[in-house]
This record gives structure tokens, C-alpha cells and sequence, in this order.
């Protein structure tokens, strides 16, 4: 990686997260629906989630740390605090499926939009409050930043608030080259009738 790519890895790296993480909902949503199973749907799509994370999580890691001939030594707080982020995550991915499927069942219209809009305004607000907190840095905090906790939440308010609403998609209306020409028009073929 160049020197000048480099001081913008961190960015590079964060808007792949943005970009991963936005689809994120949308394909799990599809994922639980593609199921067709109303009881089930959500727990099948979970099941291919954790299938996921396995093979992303655990096998690449692993092959990156055996290929960079890395020590297989993990002290105990840097394991533990891991595998509690992990487990963070993947209660986070399950309250995920777990939104989508109530939207979807109480037919919130653009339900994967709604969900992680909101799940994206309010984490880094919480993300923002629980770091600071754990660095006891409040006295470093300027208004700017406040405002833009603010900025957040009152985005997240407003995507819930003014959602999309997609219309309804239109009835198959007959037309004249659909209504057979041995079929006899009557008042309920006839697609020119009025009232």
C-alpha cells in the first residue's frame, strides 16, 4: 500500500464497513423471506449468518495467523473481552432479524430501510457515550460533538418518521387484445365499460 493510500486506509476501510453493513440488512431481510417459513424463517437466515461469520470469522483469521506464522498464545483479558464483542455482534445480528420480522409482520413499509436506519443512527451514539465513558474523557468533549450525537439521533427519528411508502403494485387490468375473441363480452369482461 503507497504512503498517500495508506493515511487513508482507515477511511478506505470504514466506508467498506458502511457499504458491507448497509447491505447487511437488506440481504438478511431477503435471506429470512427466502426461507418461506413464517414460524422459522428468521432462526433458518440466523443459522446461515453464523455460517457466515464461521468461515469469515474464524477460518480466515486463522489462515491469515498460520501463513504470518503468528504465536498461538492469547492472554486471557485480550480473549475474553474478543469473544464479548463476539457474542455483542451476534446477539446485535439476531436483534436484527428479530426487528425486520416484527416491521414485516406489523407491514412497515420499507422495513429493512427503517431498521437499520435506525440501528445506524443510534450505535455510534452509544458507541460515542460508552468509549468516552470508559476513557472518563468528558472533559475533552466540545459542543460540535454533541451536536452531532444529536444530528444523529434526530436523523434516525426522521427516516422512522418519513419513511418511503412504496404503492401497492397495480392490478392486471384487461385490455381488448386480452379479452378472447370467441369469449363473449359481458358487463364483467367488457374492460371499456364504465361505472
Amino acid at each position: 500500500m503507497s504512503k498517500s493510500m495508506g493515511s487513508y486506509a482507515w477511511l478506505i476501510f470504514a466506508l467498506g464497513t458502511v457499504v458491507t453493513w448497509g447491505l447487511y440488512g437488506i440481504f438478511l431481510h431477503a435471506g429470512q423471506m427466502g426461507m418461506a417459513d413464517a414460524a422459522n424463517g428468521r432462526y433458518k437466515a440466523f443459522l446461515f449468518v453464523g455460517i457466515a461469520y464461521f468461515i469469515t470469522a474464524v477460518l480466515a483469521p486463522a489462515a491469515v495467523l498460520w501463513m504470518n506464522q503468528a504465536t498461538w498464545t492469547f492472554p486471557a483479558k485480550g480473549l475474553w473481552l474478543s469473544l464479548f464483542a463476539g457474542i455483542l455482534g451476534a446477539i446485535g445480528a439476531f436483534f436484527v432479524l428479530l426487528a425486520l420480522g416484527a416491521a414485516f409482520a406489523q407491514k412497515i413499509p420499507n422495513a429493512p430501510g427503517v431498521v437499520m436506519s435506525i440501528i445506524f443512527a443510534g450505535a455510534p451514539i452509544v458507541n460515542a457515550i460508552v468509549a468516552i465513558s470508559m476513557a472518563r474523557d468528558w472533559s475533552h468533549v466540545r459542543w460540535p460533538f454533541i451536536l452531532g450525537l444529536v444530528m444523529a439521533a434526530t436523523g434516525g427519528f426522521l427516516v422512522t418518521m418519513f419513511k418511503p411508502v412504496h404503492a401497492p403494485p397495480k392490478k392486471d387490468v384487461p385490455t381488448a387484445e386480452k379479452v378472447s375473441a370467441s369469449e363473449p363480452v359481458s358487463a364483467e369482461t367488457d374492460p371499456y365499460r364504465r361505472g
